[in-house]
């Protein structure tokens, strides 16, 4: 059995193909049928090597921001025109994260990247979910929303003067700026997850660290709490959740949450779940 599986977010997509035995990996641009038209998707699929079409793909299985009912109809018709005859599944990256993170087991299982999302994973579907409501009204956890408390306790002092001076120096950024980056200009969320690196960098002071550790508890109370599970672990795919699990394990121990898997990229636990 030849299977193509592609993890796509709306910056990238990973696409793996593979017959159990030998795989090969491609990238190309992300793919989001909510933003994207028929024709971009088009393109992006065409991008990819003429290779995967001459391998004779059985079961296609895409998952993707934006990929639900009925955005997802336009991802189906592109793909089932450059690899007809295959099997084409066309499901949300959340269904794909669960999958990959917990297999067949029950979980909880949530995305921390730019933005974010939960869901109560039963072992074969999605059971409940708390929708994230974007950067703007939600989202809480994601590179996004750690961006802009970010800045926004920096322009408004809340930080030490030492930490709102190193800020300044190492990003270069004013305050306008920053309002024309956030209130002017497309992506203010790529622009806002881009200012992480600066935590990252200063991980290791203690204002730093609670300030990841308190966004992290608000994302487990706004969102993980609704399950009412505290009995099934926590599981998280996402560079957010890769690159700060100490203070997203201290998160955890603080509401009394069990950590599960923890993944950068979803996309090998896909292959994993899908071929075996």
């Amino acid at each position: 059995m030849t299977y193509l599986i592609a993890d796509s977010g709306s910056t990238k997509t990973s696409w793996v193909l593979t017959d159990g035995t030998r795989r090969e990996d491609y990238e190309t641009l992300g793919i989001n049928p909510v933003r994207d038209s028929e024709e971009d998707i088009e393109k992006v699929v065409a991008s990819l090597p003429v290779a995967t079409t001459h391998e004779g793909v059985e079961r296609l299985y895409f998952y993707g921001a934006g990929c639900i009912a009925p955005y997802s109809d336009v991802v189906r018709r592109v793909l089932e025109r450059r690899y007809a005859g295959a099997e084409v599944h066309v499901e949300s990256d959340l269904l794909g994260a669960a999958q990959a993170l917990c297999g067949r087991e029950a979980g909880i299982a949530c995305i921390l990247g730019t933005g974010s999302n939960s869901c109560l994973y039963d072992g074969e579907r999605i059971v409940e979910n708390v929708s994230p409501l974007g950067w703007i009204l939600g989202d809480e956890g994601s590179g996004a929303v750690l961006g802009r408390r970010l800045v926004g306790d920096v322009l408004k002092g809340q930080f030490s003067p030492a930490l709102c001076r190193a800020f300044e120096e190492e990003t270069g950024l004013t305050r306008a700026h920053i309002i024309n980056k956030v209130y002017r200009e497309p992506m203010a969320n790529r622009f806002l997850a881009s200012l992480v690196t600066f935590l990252g960098r200063h991980r290791d002071s203690d204002e730093v660290q609670a300030f990841l550790t308190g966004e992290f508890c608000r994302f487990l109370r706004r969102n993980v709490a609704s399950y009412g599970r505290r009995d099934l672990p926590v599981c998280f795919v996402g560079g957010i959740a890769s690159a700060f699990k100490e203070e997203l394990s201290e998160a955890l121990r603080r509401e009394g949450y069990v950590l599960g898997r923890i993944l950068k990229r979803p996309i090998d636990g896909m292959v994993d779940y899908l071929t075996t």
